[in-house]
């Protein structure tokens, strides 16, 4: 049986730990900026960045001296960084004499970087999620003092993603609270509907009926039944009513599915250009402006996606469909990913739906294809999805998920 590493099973509660900030990497969460500014103020350097490090990719979600907002994990300095223990930092003098970044295109080409300095970004249980770093094109160097004042920084940058992240469930929970309002108004008309038709017949049998006690008691079920049923009625009609004016607009934590096609053509794009493969995103009509949760959305089909670009060679095609289904008072997200890349077996297939696969190198060598996966398959648990997987190897694969978002 192929079991995990132990080493792949770290980078997967990694992951995890990661995708639980529900940072969203196109539209990262307020309050970044000025710590990223501090650090550049604090160490003297050109350029600061505040990145986060999934399986595939390094997102920027705060910047100060440069315009960047991604690149490949593999091609990142940070990446060496978060393999460091908490508050260890990682720091290059001169990045073209490193074997490692010599050739890369932001050392080699403009900005022509040269000194480099990161520090963890560390989860409270102890997990490197990404890195502050500064950069400049001469060379530096950095005091002690300087570099605790950047673990300090890094910190608070910590914090600010966990107090974003509780501000955003705490959103979720009021959204939830008044879904259920809805639901109970609904469940509720079935019992006193039974009430009301109990009192009207208890009334017409005056046979069964010989008390006049027993009437006024009857009445007042009936006036009391008919009010709750008004209510219920007067709730869901100024909800539907509201509906029926204009369309609702996607709130703080939600998408529609034209909202989400836009983000994931955005937040793709330099890994579909880099590859030469083309990304075609379809939506579904149905229920196209509905809002829903964008929880582990973004970090799914990211991931997804990912995947799909790194194993398909350059010039294929990756086609996503986009669904959302209501069933009753529920909202399904149906997504659909089907690539003409390598394929896989059905023992890989296996390996990913139970947790037990390995890192592999896509059509150019890049590393993730397994835990990339697994991150998939566990965040689409978490929510209370599944995930199905059709693949041959040479054939290309299609991923199919339904994944509750209300």
């Amino acid at each position: 049986m192929n079991h995990i590493s132990a080493q792949d099973e770290y980078e997967l509660e990694r992951l995890l730990a990661l995708s639980n900030l529900g940072v969203d990497y196109y539209e990262p969460k307020l309050g970044l900026d000025f710590l990223t500014e501090l650090a550049a103020r604090v160490s003297g350097t050109e350029v600061s960045l505040i990145n986060l490090i999934d399986s595939f990719t390094q997102w920027s979600v705060s910047s100060f001296g440069v315009d960047v907002s991604q690149m490949p994990k593999e091609d990142s300095v940070c990446q060496y960084t978060i393999q460091g223990g908490p508050d260890e930092s990682f720091e290059v003098r001169d990045l073209s004499e490193d074997e490692r970044f010599k050739d890369k295109f932001y050392v080699a080409g403009a900005p022509n970087l040269r000194y480099y300095m990161g520090v963890p970004l560390t989860s409270p249980d102890g997990y490197n999620l990404g890195a502050l770093c500064v950069m400049d094109s001469n060379l530096m160097s950095l005091s002690e003092e300087v570099k605790d004042i950047l673990r300090l920084i890094a910190r608070q940058v910590v914090d600010r993603l966990r107090v974003n992240n509780l501000v955003t469930k705490l959103k979720e929970q009021n959204k939830s609270t008044e879904l259920s309002q809805k639901k109970l108004a609904h469940d509720i008309r079935g019992p006193i509907g039974g009430i009301i038709g109990l009192s009207n017949l208890m009334l017409e049998d005056k046979d069964e009926v010989e008390k006049e006690e027993m009437l006024e008691y009857v009445e007042m079920i009936k006036a009391s039944g008919s009010t709750l049923l008004d209510l219920s009625d007067e709730i869901l009609k100024r909800k539907s009513d509201s509906n029926k004016q204009q369309t609702p607009s996607p709130k703080e934590g939600e998408l529609n599915l034209n909202d989400l096609r836009e983000s994931i053509l955005s937040l793709m794009a330099p890994q579909v250009r880099v590859k030469g493969v083309k990304l075609k995103v379809e939506v579904s009509e149905e229920n196209q402006f509905e809002p829903f949760s964008k929880i582990y959305v973004l970090q799914i089909l990211g991931n997804l996606l990912s995947n799909s670009i790194k194993f398909t060679e350059s010039g294929g095609e990756i086609l996503l469909k986009l669904e959302l289904i209501r069933k009753h008072m529920d909202l399904v997200l149906s997504i659909e990913v089907q690539d003409n890349g390598l394929g896989m077996s059905e023992k890989q297939i296996q390996d990913i739906l139970q947790g037990r696969t390995a890192s592999l190198q896509g059509t150019q060598g890049e590393l993730g294809y397994g835990l990339g996966l697994n991150l998939v398959n566990q965040l689409v648990q978490e929510r209370a999805g599944c995930l199905s997987i059709d693949s041959k190897l040479g054939e290309g694969s299609r991923f199919r998920i339904k994944l509750p978002v209300n």
